[in-house]
């Protein structure tokens, strides 16, 4: 006799957004057609080529750290700590886990480049300051596992705790691998997401250098336009999501609302080029098949396809 193998359903959601700093906001203005894309505010963008983002207006952190917590937490990992917050009273958990609840519950909050906005300002200061005057909190500050160490911190979450680092699919990996611990046993509930922070003058600098952001300055909320002939490029946004993925007999037990369930998770390198996917999509298909296969899904049940979509012009 074998044990029935076990399920993962999704009993949490949390976001901070451009168009919103909870899961409300950000889905009532996103179905009403809502942008968040708007000439950039975090720093003079008259250098750079691209100069529109979605930025996260009127955030506030301070219900979820101290004001000298906050010093010493990049926005990035803030933007965790809040989406992580609101996902776990979404899933009817307490802010803070106790005991056998607190092993179980692992973190896995992915990152493509963690602490950008706080690496720049320290490294100003190496510049003029010498140093000496660098942050004691400035390496804990950037890493991108810091996100994740954060929310285990504030959770209580004592079980596995890492990161993520895929660039784009960052987040997607943290969901995924999350699953995985949960299936394997080795939790019975992960908070998983991501969260990033790439508007800076270096980091969109750097990504108007590569030619991949949109130029479209005078029309910022029709910028992103990936499925376009006349698409010319992405626009830096920030924003983290997190779900509570959890066991389906733990919900069960303790009553929780099941959102959805996870099924199957794959992933794949093409092994092609830095920037471009190989042609053909072929890493794509690989992935897409082997998720369905661990699912048990045929390709007739499928109802969507969420594509990466870039926006740039190779697609």
């Amino acid at each position: 006799m074998t044990d029935e193998p076990r399920r993962v359903v999704i009993t949490g959601l949390g976001a901070v957004t451009p168009l919103g700093t909870d899961v409300a906001s950000t889905w009532s203005r996103l179905v009403a057609g809502g942008s968040g894309i708007r000439p950039t505010q975090a720093f003079d963008p008259s250098r750079v080529t691209s100069r529109i983002a979605g930025e996260v207006p009127g955030f506030d952190a301070s219900h979820v750290l101290d004001r000298k917590e906050l010093r010493r937490n990049d926005r990035f990992t803030q933007f965790a700590l809040v989406a992580s917050r609101e996902a776990m009273l979404d899933a009817g958990l307490p802010e803070r886990l106790e005991g056998d609840e607190a092993d179980a519950t692992g973190v896995l909050i992915g990152s493509g480049l963690g602490g950008i906005p706080t690496l720049m300002e320290q490294v100003a200061i190496w510049a003029t300051r010498g140093p000496e005057r660098l942050s004691p909190f400035f390496i804990p500050m950037v890493i991108s596992n810091m996100a994740s160490g954060q929310v285990a911190i504030s959770t209580g979450a004592r079980g596995p705790n890492f990161a993520a680092v895929s660039a784009c699919a960052s987040a997607g990996h943290a969901i995924g691998e999350a699953f995985e611990a949960i299936l394997r046993g080795d939790a019975e509930m992960m908070l998983a997401g991501g969260s990033e922070t790439p508007v800076h003058e270096t980091t969109v600098g750097g990504f108007s250098a590569m030619r991949a952001l949109s130029t479209r300055n005078d029309d910022p909320a029709g910028s992103s336009r990936p499925f376009d002939a006349g698409r010319d490029g992405f626009v830096c946004a920030e924003g983290a999501a997190t779900l509570i993925l959890e066991e389906l007999g733990h919900a069960e037990r303790r009553g929780a609302h099941v959102l959805a369930e996870l099924c199957g998770y794959a992933a794949t390198a093409d092994a092609h080029l830095i920037t471009l996917p190989a042609p053909g999509g072929r890493g794509a298909l690989r992935a897409s098949r082997r998720a369905l296969e661990k699912a048990r899904i045929d390709t007739s049940e499928v109802d969507v396809v969420s594509a990466h979509a870039t926006s740039t012009p190779e697609g």
